[in-house]
């Protein structure tokens, strides 16, 4: 009995071929088998036969030309009923095509296209025949590449595209093997990698100069306020007036000292305090500033007097204790070449911008600032003798606002210490709030590793409450000299962050911490600042680059500061001072 079987296989192929298809499947060569493309298609049918012996003993598969036996099963006729045989014929008969089927599609290469019914057996016959998806596997190959490429050089005279669709065009144009798309595509990440550096660096300088520089409003501003001291006679009036001199010195006030150079921020400090105090009275200032700008700002302080309270100018120059001989060390600073070269010179040269982050750099840059080698700086540390008759002041900082009553401030029991003060070490803002001594010193200098500890809590200058009598009781001033000295000796080694440094030494366990809601910090370079958290705040400060008087000032901390500033006043209307 013979059955058969017929299995047919379509297939495109060139015409010459179609003729010898009866001939045999194995006469379709493998170039032949083409794509949609060709014009004819042929379709041919190899048949398989089936023959069983007449005493059903044995079942042989063989080919169409009937002389070639592809398999031979014998069977054992007292164990197989008839009925289980013929299911048996009928199973084999039914599932041997389709098997043929799926070897023959996944062995034929070539075929980029194919019909839908190809497409089926070409995709999920691998699966049916145990072939998995071998991705991962290319994905660790990629991976073995890539390590060995990070480890090698760059080959020299490797063109570098300039877009990854040009990398795709030439590794299919020109054939790239592995290795050498994994070094190109290397060399243009590390390329993009330094221009990406370079520009924020760039940007970092280009805003390190801008801070550091005088705007040209608040330079018009400070000469017309000069010659108007020159010129105009009520510029010139004595401040305080004479009757009110007693109160300079009197300790049932609440005197604030203020140092700056900065007239128009000055004034808005004055005005803020005034504005958010519910006893203005009772508010003695005491501006400090530079000889060059004294007569500017004596000038702004007489023309425009603030309500109610008293407003002392004074230069540096007009202080007697403020002499070479008891300032020997700031003296040195300010003449000292390395110190003017550090503050003055090339901010890049012997930097190593490839290991520095972009935050780090701007840390670095800031604290390289030219007023940090300035006497105003520093001056806090001469309270006590620039004030002889005062028990307690609170300094502020040129770039803050005021926004809440600060006479509570004088309520505050320091319990026998010097300054109180915020700490920088814990709070909201994790970038602001994380500061630590080692986040100021050098701890591989021996001097910093013998004295100091790295995960001691920093504090911030900006506002700060002074207890002077107890301060004149200590040897806080000698101190920060010597560590002046001492990083002066080591080339700058200790620390290069201006002048809180050497104050976190000279009041070490002289700090009392005031609660953080007094004083926000950040607001000069943090710009994602929590604006419900600014309102709230006592006193805001734009410590950073970013001053709200700078064009590279945040904008939406900006009205803060210049609802103070009084924009119809001629000087400042005639300066065109940047308002917001």
């Amino acid at each position: 009995m013979v059955v058969g079987v017929g299995l047919g296989v379509k297939r495109i192929i060139k015409e010459k071929d179609c003729e010898g298809a009866a001939a045999g499947f194995d006469n379709i060569k493998k170039e032949d088998v083409f794509l949609d493309r060709v014009e004819k298609n042929c379709l041919y049918v190899r048949r398989m036969q089936l023959h069983i012996s007449p005493s059903m003993r044995s079942i042989t598969i063989s080919s169409n030309n009937g002389f070639t036996d592809l398999m031979k099963i014998k069977v054992a006729a007292r164990h197989i009923s008839y009925r289980t045989l013929f299911h048996t014929i009928l199973i084999v008969a039914f599932l041997l095509p389709f098997v043929f089927i799926l070897t023959a599609l996944v062995t034929l290469e070539g075929a980029n296209k194919c019909s839908s019914f190809d497409c089926f057996g070409r995709r999920f016959g691998p699966r049916f025949l145990g072939r998995v998806d071998d991705s991962g596997k290319l994905v660790r190959d990629f991976y073995k590449i890539f390590n060995q490429v990070i480890t090698e050089e760059i080959p020299d005279g490797l063109k570098l595209p300039d877009s990854f669709s040009q990398l795709v065009a030439e590794l299919k144009n020109n054939q790239y093997d592995a290795k050498t798309f994994a070094f190109s595509l290397r060399a243009m990440m590390e390329k993009l990698e330094r221009e990406i550096r370079e520009s924020k660096v760039s940007e970092l300088m280009n805003r390190h100069f801008a801070a550091s520089s005088i705007p040209k409003g608040i330079h018009c501003f400070s000469l017309r306020l000069t010659d108007e001291y020159s010129s105009n006679a009520h510029a010139r009036r004595q401040l305080p007036s004479p009757e009110l001199l007693p109160v300079l010195s009197n300790n049932s006030y609440h005197h604030f000292v203020l140092s700056t150079d900065n007239i128009l921020a000055a004034s808005v400090v004055v005005t803020s305090v005034v504005r958010s105090s519910l006893e203005p009275e009772k508010v003695v200032f005491h501006v400090i500033t530079d000889k060059k700008t004294y007569a500017g700002m004596h000038s702004w302080f007489a023309l425009n007097p603030v309500a109610s309270i008293v407003v002392e100018v004074k230069g540096i120059h007009q202080f007697d204790w403020l002499t070479r001989e008891n300032v020997p060390v700031l003296e040195a600073i300010e003449s000292h070449h390395d110190f003017r070269n550090y503050y003055h010179g090339n901010h890049i040269a012997g930097a190593n911008l490839s290991n520095t982050t972009s935050r780090s750099f701007a840390s670095k840059l800031q604290a390289r600032s030219p007023k940090y080698i300035s006497l105003l700086n520093h001056l806090r540390i001469y309270l006590p003798e620039l004030f002889p008759d005062l028990d307690k002041v609170v300094f502020l900082d040129d770039d803050v606002v005021i926004q809440r009553d600060l006479s509570p401030l004088w309520e505050i029991d320091l319990q026998g210490k010097v300054n109180g003060a915020i700490e920088t070490c814990k709070g909201e803002d994790e970038w602001v709030m994380s500061k630590y001594f080692k986040n100021y010193f050098n701890f591989s200098h021996p001097l910093i590793a013998k004295h100091l500890d790295p995960d001691e809590c920093a504090w911030a200058y900006g506002m700060n409450i002074f207890d002077l009598r107890a301060w004149r009781k200590t040897n806080i001033r000698e101190t920060y000299h010597f560590w002046l000295k001492e990083n002066l000796k080591s080339n700058l080694t200790m620390w290069k962050l201006g002048t809180l440094p050497p104050a976190l030494i000279a009041f070490k366990g002289r700090v009392h911490p005031i609660d953080p809601s007094w004083h926000m910090l950040g607001l000069g370079y943090q710009s994602k600042t929590n604006i419900e958290n600014v309102k709230r705040a006592a006193v805001i400060h734009y410590n950073g680059q970013s001053k709200p008087w700078l064009e590279i000032g945040f904008d939406h901390l900006r009205p803060f500061w210049t609802k103070y500033v009084n924009y119809s006043n001629d000087f400042v209307r005639n300066c065109h001072i940047l308002e917001s």
